[in-house]
C-alpha cells in the first residue's frame, strides 16, 4: 500500500514538474514573441516617419533626386510592413488597422477610383478626409498607385501635380500615425499578451495563417495553380511598383525573425526539436531562392526561364507551410482557425 502511494506521488510530482515546465515555456515564447513583434511595429514606425519626410521634400522641391529617396522611402516602410503582416491579433485589430496599411486584394481596383476621385476635387485632400475615406485610400498600395501606376503617370494628375501632391503627403501621415499607434499599443499591450495563454495558439495561427495566404493567395493563384488555371500577375500585391515578389521575401524574413524563435522554443519544451530544426532549416531554403527571385511578378509569370525559379520558391514555401501548419500545429494541439484578415 505504502508503495503504490508512493508511485503515485512520484507521478503526480512529475505531471506536475512537465506542467510547470511547459507553462514557463509557454511564457518564454510568448515574450520573444511580444519583444521581435515590438522590434518590428517600431521598425515600421520609423520607416513610416522616413516616408512621411520624404513626401513632404519632394513636394516642396520635385527633383529626380527627391523622387527617387521618396520612391525607396515607400519600398522600405512597405517591406517594414511585410515582416510584421503575419499578425492578425491584438493592436492592429483595432479600427482595421491591417486593412488601412494595406488594401488588399482589391478585384475592383477601388484604389484607382478613389484615388481619381480625389484628385478631382477642388479643395486639396487633407488628413482628416483620409481619416474619413475608407481602407482602399489610407495605406500603401494608395502610395503606390501614386507613385507607379502606369496611367496615373501619363495623366495630368501625375505626381508633382497638386492634387497628387495633396494626397500623397496626406496618406504619408496617415500611415505615419497608425504605425505610431499601433508600435505604442503592443508597448502597452504586453501585460495583457504575456499572462493570457489564449495567446500562445493565437501567435502560432497567425503564422500558420501568414503561411497558408502566401502560399495559395500570393503565389498559386497568381502563378496559376489554382483557379481557372491562368497566369495572372495582376492579383498580387504590389504588382505596379514590381516588389510583389520582394514582399514575399520580407514576409518570410519576418516570419523567420519574429515568429520562428518562440516556435522553436515551444517545440523544444514538446521534445520536438528535430522538427524545429527542420523548420529551421526549411526558412533557410526559402530564403535562398532570393535575391534571384526578386524580379517583377508580371516579368517572372510571362518568361518561362523565370516562372521556374517561382516554382522553386513555391515548392519550398509549400514545404514550410506543411511543416508549420501540419506537423508543428499538431505537435503543439494547434487547430487551425478563421484567419479574420482574409489576405491582410
Amino acid at each position: 500500500m505504502h508503495t503504490m502511494t508512493r508511485i503515485l506521488c512520484a507521478s503526480a510530482l512529475a505531471l506536475c514538474s512537465s506542467l510547470a515546465l511547459a507553462g514557463t515555456a509557454d511564457r518564454q515564447a510568448r515574450q520573444q514573441w511580444h519583444q521581435a513583434i515590438g522590434e518590428g511595429y517600431q521598425a515600421l514606425a520609423v520607416a513610416s516617419g522616413q516616408l512621411q519626410s520624404a513626401a513632404d521634400d519632394y513636394c516642396t522641391t520635385a527633383n529626380d533626386s527627391n523622387r527617387t529617396t521618396l520612391n525607396k522611402a515607400w519600398q522600405r516602410a512597405f517591406l517594414a510592413w511585410q515582416q510584421v503582416r503575419f499578425v492578425d491579433f491584438g493592436p492592429v485589430e483595432q479600427n482595421n488597422l491591417s486593412w488601412q496599411f494595406q488594401f488588399w486584394p482589391d478585384p475592383k481596383n477601388l484604389i484607382a477610383k478613389k484615388a481619381n476621385a480625389l484628385m478631382g476635387m477642388e479643395q486639396p485632400v487633407t488628413t482628416e478626409q483620409v481619416a474619413q475615406s475608407g481602407v482602399a485610400v489610407q495605406g500603401f498600395p494608395m502610395l503606390e498607385y501614386l507613385l507607379y501606376d502606369t496611367r496615373h503617370l501619363n495623366s495630368d494628375h501625375a505626381l508633382p501635380a497638386s492634387g497628387a501632391c495633396n494626397l500623397l503627403q496626406a496618406v504619408s501621415q496617415h500611415l505615419r500615425s497608425n504605425s505610431e499607434t499601433l508600435a505604442a499599443n503592443w508597448r502597452s499591450f504586453e501585460s495583457r499578451y504575456l499572462d493570457t495563454d489564449a495567446y500562445r495558439d493565437a501567435t502560432i495561427r497567425a503564422g500558420m495563417g501568414a503561411l497558408e495566404i502566401l502560399e495559395e493567395r500570393r503565389l498559386a493563384q497568381p502563378m496559376g495553380l489554382r483557379g481557372n488555371g491562368k497566369r495572372n500577375a495582376y492579383i498580387t500585391d504590389a504588382w505596379r511598383s514590381g516588389q510583389s515578389m520582394k514582399a514575399v521575401e520580407a514576409t518570410v524574413t519576418g516570419l523567420k525573425q519574429r515568429f520562428l524563435p518562440g516556435l522553436t522554443t515551444l517545440l523544444t519544451a514538446e521534445e520536438h526539436a528535430a522538427l524545429a530544426g527542420r523548420i529551421q532549416k526549411q526558412f533557410d531554403e526559402v530564403l535562398e531562392n532570393f535575391p534571384v527571385a526578386d524580379l517583377p511578378m508580371t516579368t517572372a509569370i510571362q518568361q518561362d526561364d523565370q516562372f521556374r525559379v517561382i516554382q522553386s520558391l513555391y515548392v519550398d514555401v509549400s514545404q514550410l507551410a506543411t511543416m508549420v501548419n501540419n506537423e508543428a500545429a499538431v505537435a503543439l494541439g494547434v487547430v487551425r482557425g478563421f484567419n479574420s484578415s482574409d489576405g491582410d
